[in-house]
Order: C-alpha cells, then structure tokens, then sequence
C-alpha cells in the first residue's frame, strides 16, 4: 500500500466524498482539499485527516496547496472551469493529476499538456471515475478482438441517478450541442442528432447521441478514427433534448445557468447508498472495418457513482505504486484493457467477428 501524500480535491462534494471514504476503507490517508474549510473539517473530523483549504484561482495558492503531495485527485467540477489550474498546479508541484471528469475539452486540453508531464516526470490521467474507465476498456477490448477496426460505437445507461455536481457540469454544458469522431477529427453536431436501438446486455434500449468523453479519449486508446457515444433516453428526455437544439443560444447565456445552478443546488444532492446499491450500469460497444468485420460486446457495472470511488482510489494506488509512463494517459493505456475487469461487480463479454457476405 502507498504511503506517498496524495490529495482529494473536492473531497466535500458528493463524489468527492465517496472517494474519501473508499480511500480511509483501504486504509489511505488522504489529504482533504476545497474552497472551504467549514465544509471540509466534518470529513476529515470523521476520519482523523488533514484539511488544505485554498482556491484555484491564484497559481501560487494553488502550488502551495500542492506542495509535497505525489499525487492530486481532482474531484470539483465543472471541470472545463477548474482543470487547468489543477494540472498546472500538479506540473508546479511535480504531482500525478487525477480526475474524474467526462468532458471532451478538458481531455482534449489534458493531452495537449503530454510533453509537459512527461518533462515534469508526472503522469496526466483524466477521467479516472465511471467517466471513462469502463467505456474505454471496452472501447480498447474491442479493438483488440478486430485490429483493424476503422469505426466504433458506445453506449450506455442504467444507474441510481444523479449528483448535484454531475447535474452542474450538465447545465454548465448546455447549449453547446453534441460531438462525434470522423476521420479523427472531433466534429460538432446537434444534440441527440442520431436515435438508435442498443442491444444492451439485459434488454434493448433507445438511445442517443452525446458529446461524452470517448469522443476524446477511446481515439487515443484505440486511434479508430470514427467514434460515436450514445446514452439511454426515454421519450421525454429526447424529446427535450431536441428542444434544446434551437434555445442554445438561450441556454448558453450566463443569468440563465445562474438560475438552473441554483435550482440544482436548492433541490439535489445526490442518489443515497440504498439506491446506489441496487443499480448497474449496462454498457455496450461495437467496431468495424472496412471490408465488413464486425465485433459486439457487452459490460455490465455497478452504480456510476460507487464505481467511481473505487476505480479513482485504485488508479491513484497505481500512480504512486509507479511503473506507468509518464505524460497524459487514458485508463487503458495507463492500467490495460482488463483493467475495468478487476474491479468487482464489473463483468465485460467479447462477442465473435462477424462478416457480412
């Protein structure tokens, strides 16, 4: 086990907080970090742990939070908004940056920050939480069952709902429409623009497309060129969703987030661990090549938010444990393809190329 300081940024918030927890269950000692002590102190009271509290707005609070710590896990989002002075900060302290996001820029702008890490000796590993690890091992299984995969589909559903956090991040994102991989270049796209039937492990489902994080990362695990994610909507959440196409500009302005911000906060918490507890996620992948080779697979995991503390703590034990590259990482690449299988609850199936005449 460890024994290198490391830190929880945003151990306060929801998920934050189940990472504490699953951290002090293995016996880690984690430093507790955020905005605000008052918050924090009942936490760390609970577990006997050290508070940092500082801002990220001032790149020397930020390195001095840091100072001495091997490893950072970053858990407070909307990450599009913290990240980069939390990677900063890591490169400042020449600590590992962990965190738990989904969204497709903050991979995009981690991977540009590769020779940095690696110059620094650091390893940059986003999404280190149901965001993406079991999508990507599925996405990296895939194409080691069809190596010449030249398209890949995901998709996803399930779960015991959402946090205050995720439903920030959410609104934070709203208005600025849907993403999709082509020839390996991410292209923007309307919102839920494609409707297909996923034949999902327990029952076929109706989903859509959205800008999640595989967009980004699954190319760099996989270099398929063509990646598309799709998410379970009910009729409702579609039909919402395509109502968004035309109020965007709406959406996007900065009074009304401020007013679904603090809707989110006054109404949401986050799904309790009774809920958590008797919910899966269900995932399917598939790929293709061009001359008509096909393979499906199915992986079946516990509630996105339970997964995430224990995926996020084992990927930090293996950071300081050593023997990952430095430079930016995705889950796969860092921990392998199998790496979602070692988690329990989790259960991947590979299914047999197929061929069209």
């Amino acid at each position: 086990m460890p024994t290198a300081p490391w830190m929880v940024y945003g151990a306060n918030g929801y998920t934050g907080e189940l990472i504490v927890d699953e951290a002090v269950r293995r016996g880690l000692r984690p430093v507790l970090a955020g905005r605000s002590a008052e918050k924090l102190q009942p936490i760390a009271k609970r577990h006997g742990l050290e508070v940092r509290a500082f801002g990220l707005e001032d790149p020397a609070t930020v390195a001095r939070g840091f100072a001495g710590m091997r490893a950072v896990l970053h858990c407070a989002g909307p990450f599009f908004q913290t990240s980069w002075a939390v990677v900063d900060g890591c490169l400042a302290a020449r600590a590992h940056y962990l965190d738990i996001t989904g969204e497709i820029p903050v991979f995009e702008i981690c991977a540009r920050r590769d020779a940095e890490a690696k110059e620094a000796g650091i390893v940059v590993l986003p999404g280190t939480g149901f965001d993406v690890v079991p999508s990507d091992c599925l996405a990296a299984s895939l194409k080691a069952a069809l190596p010449t995969a030249t398209s890949l589909e995901l998709a996803f559903g399930g779960g015991a709902g959402l946090s205050r956090g995720t439903a920030k991040t959410m609104v934070a994102g709203l208005g600025m429409g849907g993403a999709v991989r082509r020839g390996g270049k991410i292209v923007r796209v309307p919102l839920a623009y494609a409707v297909k039937t996923i034949p999902f492990r327990d029952q076929p489902r109706v989903a859509v497309t959205i800008p999640w994080g595989d967009i980004a990362t699954a190319w760099r695990s996989t270099r398929i060129p063509d990646i598309t994610v799709y998410v379970v909507a009910p009729p409702a959440q579609l039909r919402q969703m395509k109502i968004s196409r035309w109020l965007g500009p709406l959406l996007r302005k900065e009074w009304v987030q401020r007013i679904l911000t603090k809707r989110i906060e006054r109404t949401m918490t986050g799904p309790s661990a009774k809920r958590r507890d008797a919910a899966q996620m269900q995932l399917w992948g598939r790929v293709a090549d061009d001359a008509g080779a096909a393979v499906e697979a199915t992986l079946v995991t516990p509630d996105g938010y339970s997964l995430t503390a224990t995926t996020a703590v084992e990927c930090v034990v293996r950071l300081l444990a050593g023997g990952v590259a430095a430079g930016y990482q995705t889950p796969s690449l860092a921990f392998g393809a199998g790496f979602v299988t070692t988690f329990a609850g989790c259960d991947l199936r590979i299914g047999s190329v197929t061929r069209t005449a």
